[in-house]
């Protein structure tokens, strides 16, 4: 099972549509994907149609509720199918908010999302955690149990001063657990039409030359149809410019994890 974690510090730049679009994708090339909500807002939840306000029988908060004699069974009780064939996902739960309050004093709560997939591993191919833009227990979490960061960014200058903070959580994450991760900078709502988007660009490939995705995922309006309808773009259409930088994208990742063994 590969976890991929889709983070940053700053909002607004493209996590949860990364998320989905991908998971769609590999969905589509029969692979068992579960989406994980890491994020107390839910965007992720919502978009599948489930509601993180609504009172639920097993979300993400309920993983950190799991005792070190967790289950198998009680994992997959937190799992939910979702209406595209192969995805399923764990929604969030606006709970999730209290944690950092509940959590004080308490050990080992750093890995609660490592240890609950940990028991799930040969149920799915694909995890992607989609966490949330404030450094705390649940952005800890996704950090701990992923095998790659993916960390969209917009292509506009506030978008690069907030990575170059994701950047520092990632080395303390690193030196503070003792593991190690890959992570891939994805230039995101690319607008080749204005100055800021392609000045942007050009600074991020200019200062991180060895983490960047050498293409992007433009502006598209049909991201926005697609998570009306409550599916990845790739279902609502297959064809549309959105579709292809993803699917680009997802050679990317497969390809450079084969080169990589």
């Amino acid at each position: 099972m590969k976890v991929w974690a889709i983070s940053n510090q700053k909002g607004g730049v493209g996590k949860t549509t990364t998320a989905v679009s991908l998971a769609g994708l590999l969905a589509e090339k029969g692979q068992r994907v579960l989406l994980v909500d890491l994020d107390p807002h839910g965007s992720m939840t919502s978009y599948f149609g489930f509601d993180p306000e609504e009172p639920a029988a097993a979300t993400t908060y309920h993983f950190f509720e799991m005792t070190s004699s967790a289950t198998r069974d009680q994992v997959l009780a937190c799992v939910q199918p979702t209406a595209v064939k192969g995805m399923s996902i764990v929604q969030s739960s606006t709970a999730l908010a209290t944690l950092e309050r509940q959590m004080v004093g308490k050990s080992g709560m750093g890995l609660k999302v490592s240890q609950a997939l940990a028991l799930i591993a040969n149920d799915f191919d694909y995890v992607l955690i989609d966490s949330p833009p404030i450094l705390g227990v649940l952005m800890i979490n996704a950090l701990a149990a992923c095998h790659t960061l993916l960390v969209p960014v917009q292509t506009e200058f506030l978008a690069i001063k907030g990575l170059e903070r994701m950047l520092r959580t990632c080395e303390m994450v690193l030196k503070s657990q003792k593991k190690s991760f890959d992570y891939l900078i994805i230039p995101t709502m690319f607008d080749r039409r204005t100055h800021a988007s392609t000045a942007s660009l050009r600074e991020l490939r200019n200062t991180y030359p060895e983490a960047i995705w050498a293409a992007m995922v433009p502006v598209d309006t049909r991201f926005r149809d697609a998570s009306q309808a409550g599916v990845p773009i790739s279902v609502f259409d297959a064809n549309t410019r959105g579709t292809e930088a993803y699917r680009s994208l997802l050679k990317h990742l497969i390809s450079a994890k084969k080169s990589a063994v």
